[in-house]
Formats: C-alpha cells, structure tokens, sequence
C-alpha cells in the first residue's frame, strides 16, 4: 500500500540507550532546503559584522594594514561557517535559527541529544564539503543527491557525524474522523481489526465525510461497497437493527480510538527520556463509556436504516458526528 510505505518512508524507529523505541518523523528535503536558506542568510549576517568588528579592531589597536584585513575574512570566515553553526547547536539542543523557523531538530542516531563532538563535526564537515564548500555548486548539487536519496534523510555532515534531522513539532490531525456511536460503543470495543487495511478505512473514513454530496443512488451503491469489504474483514457483526452509517462510523472510530491510546502510550514513554520532543498528550476517552441509547438520539436528524440480518448495510446519509464532540467536526483534507 502506496500510504503505507509512504509513512514508513518519513518515520524513523529508534531505540534508545534505555532500549526504548522512539517513533519520530525524518525531516526531508522540501522543510531541509528552507531551512538551510534561512541559516544562510543569518550566516552572512554573522560574518559581515565580525568582518567590521575586526576591521575596527585592528583600526583601533593601529594594526590594520593588507594582511590584517586579510587576517579578518579569514577569521570572520572560520568563526561563520564553523564556530557559529557549531556554538548554535550546541547551545539549542540540535536546532538553528533555520531549524528552528521549520520546527527542526538534530539529534544523535539513536535519538539521543547531539554533543559538542558531533556539533563541531557537522560544522566542519558541512563548512568544507558542502556549505560553503571547496568546489561551490559541485558540492551543493552533491550534497542535493545525497540528501534525496538517502533513506533516512541524511546529508553528508550526518553521516560523518552519526546524526539525523527529524522534525521537532507533532503533526496536527487532519480530517474529519468519525466518533463511535454511543449505543455501539460496548460491541465496538470487542471488534478484531487485525485484517481491515489502511486503504479501506481511509476510503470509508472519506467516504462518511463527504457523502453528503454524493447523489443517490450512487451513494448508497459506494457506503453499500465499502461496509461489505469492512463486513468481510471486521469480526464480531454488528448488532441487529443498526443503521449502516452507525456501523460505519463505529469501525472507524473505534480503530481511530485505540490509534490514538497507542499513541499516548507511547509518546508517555518517550517523554521520559525527552521532555521537549515528546511532550505528554491527554488520553482518549476509555470505550464503552458513553450509555446506550437510541440512534437517533445519538446522531439527531439521520435515517436510521437498520442493518439487516447480518447482510451489508445500506448508507442513507452522511452523520454530523455527536454534538457533544464538536471538536472532531474539522474539513476532510482531499484523498
């Protein structure tokens, strides 16, 4: 699956010195470039003002002449490219004035803090054999060849300094996810979803969100298609007389649910070791919390066409979700 490959692509696992697994997202090329632009420009800064400090330096100590003008680009040069960048990481736990504008970190291979050996590693490294560099553009576009293609998003100084760049903010959830309806929460709570896909619930997911726009009979012929495929993988059946976007609505909340408890768990567990990269998340609700009651109490103003017998069930509209989680009514983001 194209999403599957894509996410593990873009996460790197790492095991700790504690032997903790760690879960964080590679920074690639398209936040990698920006940042380095940024860290340019306020590379030039840094050396333009050491250049005129050192010029009226020696202007004052009456030393300046050719070879100590010349003493400071050499100066201001070194001081820029390595000593700037190396004092920058150093200073910030892994982050630049680039890294930190895209939300960017440096750490070790193994997730751990980077050190003053590995900061002045990277700095020089990347100083001579890639920004600036001996041969200018050639080391740029090497540099560019070895960024892209490397697995786990490594440039050249990463890799002679045993570092990687991950990205230092949380995502933000995107779309609309179902909520699982009260009445279905203790059944929901039971279900295997050992065989439903990403792919499937993705596409049902969307398909919840967007039906609304969807003409009959075409949608009741795709919500039909989809809650036979989920049927097919999903054990136990739903319970009698359930309408087929409850059915729905409750897979996909329920596999969204336990998501998110995985999640927490482990973001928890990180957080022992990285308190700034892993900061603690409040816990989804416990299933099977909410009461029972009628459907159309719990998703006022949608048909309630049962599921029949253990047949597919049919999709008469598209559920607003509980009005008493508001904050899951967010815009689908397009498939």
């Amino acid at each position: 699956m194209r999403q599957g490959r894509d996410s593990a692509e873009s996460t790197a696992g790492l095991v700790s010195g504690e032997a903790v697994h760690l879960e964080v997202r590679l920074a690639r090329a398209g936040s990698r470039v920006p940042a380095l632009m940024i860290d340019i420009v306020a590379q030039l800064m840094v050396f333009f003002m050491l250049v005129l400090l050192l010029l009226a330096f020696f202007g004052i100590t009456r030393l300046g002449d050719a070879a100590s003008t010349q003493a400071s680009y050499i100066i201001a040069l070194v001081l820029t490219t390595v000593g700037y960048p190396t004092l920058m990481l150093v200073l910030t736990r892994g982050r630049s004035l680039g890294k930190l504008a895209m939300g960017l970190r440096v750490v070790r291979d193994d997730g751990g803090p980077i050190t003053l050996r590995q900061s002045f590693t990277r700095a020089l490294v990347g100083a001579t054999l890639e920004w600036p560099g001996m041969l200018l553009i050639v080391n740029w576009a090497v540099s560019l060849v070895v960024l892209t293609g490397s697995p786990r998003g490594k440039r050249l100084a990463d890799v002679v300094a045993g570092t990687i760049v991950i990205h230092d903010r949380s995502p933000e959830g995107w779309g609309w996810v179902p909520t699982t309806p009260a009445p279905l929460a203790r059944w929901a709570s039971t279900l295997d979803l050992t065989g439903l896909d990403d792919e499937l619930a993705l596409a049902a997911r969307h398909f919840l969100a967007r039906s609304r726009g969807l003409r009959e009979p075409y949608r009741t012929r795709l919500g039909h298609a989809l809650a036979t495929d989920i049927a097919a993988s999903v054990t136990p059946a739903a319970p009698a007389g359930t309408p087929g976007w409850a059915y729905l609505a409750a897979v996909i909340g329920e596999r969204h649910r336990r998501a998110a408890q995985r999640l927490a768990r482990d973001r928890a567990s990180h957080a022992m070791l990285w308190p700034e990269l892993f900061p603690p998340m409040p816990a989804p609700a416990p299933a099977g919390a909410a009461s029972q009651g009628a459907f159309p109490s719990a998703f006022p103003g949608f048909p309630s066409a049962p599921f029949p017998g253990g047949s597919a069930p049919l999709v008469p509209g598209q559920p607003t979700a509980p009005s008493a989680d508001q904050r899951s009514l967010r815009p689908a983001a397009p498939a």
